[in-house]
């Protein structure tokens, strides 16, 4: 729970990634986005893919949920339309954290490089109009804030925040947005890169082709490495970054394969309504990673993409569930055994081993 805000009152729930060792290692902050509906109601970013990228190179990785969000306290500050302040206020979060960051002896407070995901890149790039010592280079993945709230011309409101960040930049910086980003399309990309290079910001823009079915969330796809990674070493290099890999990082072991039933036998799986068995053809055409979950009260959800689909999935079947839920399969195999919940359930394991 690193200190933020006033007086170091509020505080950032924060995931952090280290080497074995004592370090110093050079760091990296990551920087989460904004979910539709309550940013209490928000879960913790990991960024796991990313972070175990930078891992393996001998990084230690930082996660902080700005004020507000998730388990932060706090109080999240929304300035409507005004997307140049919204950037600005999510940005001093960031600062605390990196400020608390170069404070710790495991952290070479001479080495930072900051990235963020869609508002956590607007934030990124935000921050990048102050001179912040130690800090080399700037990630921006899908930046940017939408708001279809009281009229608000928000693709404006972002060219015209946008331009102020590059008038006022300080840091060099990489921006990268897919075709199909739901959010932020290659037109108004554009016009936001146009704004912050014109007005004096140092930005390369590589602009890559469609993802999935939404190149909005590739940073958080086990996937996105083989689109990000190439144009990132790169940028690292030209700002004296280490990237060469010089640590193992050991997975935890994936959820065992069970012989219950193929995949695709949707009669073999137990408890579902009609509506249910639609629902698993439903995800059975779903890209992986992916996750079902069920109980024996018929209760079901299915998750995809993004990081711990089987947790997202077991969590909100269990939201409307009288009974527990367990995991029926992940990815392209079946994980369910006959055991009734309970007798070492499958679900309840896979939680566990996060803590």
């Amino acid at each position: 729970m690193i200190p933020a805000g006033a007086a170091g009152r509020a505080k950032l729930e924060t995931t952090v990634f280290r080497p074995n060792g004592p370090g110093p290692f050079p760091l990296l902050i990551i920087n989460h986005g904004k979910d539709s509906g309550a940013p209490r109601h928000q879960t913790r970013d990991r960024f796991i893919f990313m972070a175990t990228a930078f891992v393996k190179r001998g990084y230690a990785v930082i996660v902080p949920m700005r004020q507000g969000f998730s388990n932060s306290s706090g109080k999240y500050l929304d300035h409507g339309c005004n997307m140049t302040a919204n950037g600005y206020s999510q940005a001093n979060d960031v600062l605390d954290a990196l400020n608390y960051a170069r404070e710790q002896d495991w952290v070479d407070s001479e080495r930072i490089i900051v990235a963020g995901q869609s508002y956590g890149g607007m934030a990124t790039i935000a921050l990048g109009t102050q001179s912040i010592p130690g800090v080399r280079g700037l990630l921006n993945f899908a930046g940017g804030l939408r708001d279809d709230g009281n009229r608000c011309d928000w693709r404006s409101a972002l060219v015209t925040a946008f331009a102020d960040y590059g008038n006022n930049n300080k840091i060099a910086s990489l921006w990268m947005y897919g075709e199909n980003d739901s959010l932020f399309g290659p037109a108004l990309v554009a016009r936001m890169h146009e704004a912050f290079t014109r007005a004096g910001g140092q930005a390369r823009l590589i602009e890559y082709g469609a993802f999935k079915r939404d190149s909005h969330g590739m940073l958080a796809s086990r996937d996105g490495e083989k689109v990000w990674w190439t144009e990132t070493e790169r940028f690292l290099k030209q700002i004296g970054m280490p990237t060469r890999e010089i640590y193992t990082v050991v997975e935890a072991p994936g959820i065992p394969k069970s012989n219950f039933a193929p995949i695709d036998d949707v009669a073999a799986v137990p408890f579902l309504s009609e509506h249910g068995r639609a629902a698993y053809r439903e995800y059975l055409a779903k890209m992986t990673p992916r996750a079902f979950a069920l109980s024996p009260s018929g209760a079901w959800c299915w998750a995809e993409e993004g990081e711990d689909p089987d947790r997202r999935a077991l969590a909100t079947c269990a939201e409307n569930s009288s009974e527990p839920c367990k995991l029926y399969s992940v990815d392209d195999y079946v994980v369910w055994t006959d055991k009734l919940p309970g007798d070492s359930a499958i679900g309840g394991t896979e939680l566990a081993s996060e803590h």
